[in-house]
């Protein structure tokens, strides 16, 4: 049995149930972000969660909220594990414009199970005909970009990671439901730190470099496409900005690293 009525509550538009108690509220919507029926999921419990956090109606359910989808990352489902991370960025944004609300100490041991997940994570399916959308990259780079702004002295190890997430060997899957560009976004999300130096800023290519040596003819792995398409992309941010952050300091430096690397396939490019 559920506490709410979802199929009125979203012909509604969220209102927020006031006269239910909050802990009771997040221990439904933490049990329905595992479902593996994605109207209870995603049009449900994630559209609800996100708006009723974001409003700071569950404000006082944010460390538990945050520490139930640090564990999920380990969960035996996928829609489990990839709605972890989604909920881990709502509740980081939140404690950003309250402060308070997500002690610091709490946020370094999500972001301890967030990077022991988000590189090793093998399905990375976008979409299953099924389970509707699973997004472990996209999902993934949304929270890098969330730990980013909640643990700035993270920035250069969220760059690397996500550099070992696009690189990642044993993936299977070439992206298709635009990975690449929510990938992009949050590594430019990262590199607007403003304490960031030009070496830092470009660091995290290394990693790419490392993994990309040694190639030579022969069909492109999916990891290697996933990697040329990410970079193209962040290419085009890095160029262009995001509309309402702007272009990192260090834009121009990281585009030629970008563009170096990508001349190993595209020997034509000027």
């Amino acid at each position: 049995m559920t506490l709410i009525d979802w199929q009125s509550t979203a012909a509604h538009d969220f209102p927020f149930p006031s006269s239910i108690p909050t802990t009771q509220l997040a221990d439904e919507l933490s049990a329905m972000l595992v479902s593996p029926d994605p109207e209870v999921r995603d049009d449900h419990a994630y559209t609800a969660a996100a708006r009723w956090i974001r409003e700071g109606h569950l404000d006082g359910a944010l460390p538990d909220l945050g520490n139930t989808a640090a564990a999920r990352l380990a969960h035996p489902e996928i829609q489990a594990r990839t709605f972890a991370p989604l909920a881990l960025r709502c509740v980081l944004a939140r404690g950003q414009s309250a402060p308070g609300t997500v002690p610091q100490p709490t946020a370094e041991r999500w972001y301890a199970a967030f990077a022991a997940w988000y590189p090793a994570e093998r399905d990375t399916r976008g979409w299953d005909d099924s389970l509707g959308w699973l997004h472990a990259v996209a999902h993934g780079a949304d929270a890098a970009a969330a730990f980013a702004e909640a643990l700035p002295a993270r920035r250069t190890d969220l760059l690397d990671l996500c550099a070992h997430r696009m690189t990642a060997p044993h993936a299977d899957y070439r992206y298709a439901q635009l990975e690449d560009a929510r990938l992009a976004r949050a590594l430019t999300r990262i590199l607007l730190g403003p304490d960031l130096t030009a070496p830092q800023s470009t660091d995290w290519l290394t990693v790419v470099r490392k993994a990309l040596e040694g190639g030579g003819p022969g069909p492109v792995p999916p990891w290697a496409f996933n990697t040329f398409a990410t970079l193209q992309s962040l290419h085009l941010h890095l160029t262009r900005g995001l509309v309402e952050e702007g272009i990192p300091a260090h834009a121009p430096a990281i585009a030629a690293e970008v563009a170096s690397i990508l001349r190993l396939p595209y020997g034509w490019l000027a």
